[in-house]
């Protein structure tokens, strides 16, 4: 069985296409996380300015000390916001490539299939075991994938939720500290 000049041009048309996807989708998320670090370095220097006045205002050490104090929770509470808001950008770009590889995974298993087909009404007498072998190797294959995705889920699934608990517990313990 060959492969026509038309194939060969569709497989590397689809191929970067394939790559390009992958490369636009990175690049958006390191314009997200750039933009989100901006951001967050702007609102330090301001918030830095506001506590600096805010402290070379007071009238005596114990408003310096309780000026502070104030200006700890919000810190702790915007760090908290600032993993949260990278954490989410990363997770939605880790969604996005792997519904890039899902579907690039079933367009291959799917020509994989015809191409069996194809080779299984073509073979000789007698080659029906090895047919069979390689259509339990790429169910197997299958298998194997489904379980990796399933797994990778889980680990998201773990991850979210420790890292719910985690921002919780750090805003309560920066309010208890206050």
């Amino acid at each position: 069985m060959s492969i026509n000049p038309e194939q060969f041009a569709a497989a590397n048309k689809a191929a970067v296409e394939s790559m390009l996807s992958v490369a636009n989708t990175a690049l958006a998320s390191a314009e997200r996380i750039a933009s989100l670090n901006l951001e967050t370095a702007r609102a330090a220097v301001a918030d830095s300015v506001s506590g600096a006045k805010a402290l070379m205002g007071a009238k005596d050490v114990q408003e310096a000390l309780t000026i502070q104090a104030s200006l700890a929770q919000p810190s702790v509470e915007k760090a908290v916001a600032y993993g949260k808001s990278v954490y989410e950008i990363s997770t939605q770009t880790q969604e996005q490539l792997v519904k890039m590889v899902e579907a690039q995974f079933g367009d291959f298993q799917k020509n994989v299939a015809d191409m069996l087909e194809k080779a299984a009404k073509s073979a000789p007498a007698g080659s029906d075991m090895a047919v069979a072998a390689v259509q339990g190797a790429i169910a197997a294959a299958n298998s194997a994938f489904d379980n990796m995705r399933k797994a990778a889920q889980q680990v998201t699934d773990m991850t979210q939720k420790n890292i719910a608990t985690a921002t919780s517990a750090t805003t309560q313990a920066a309010k208890k500290a206050k």
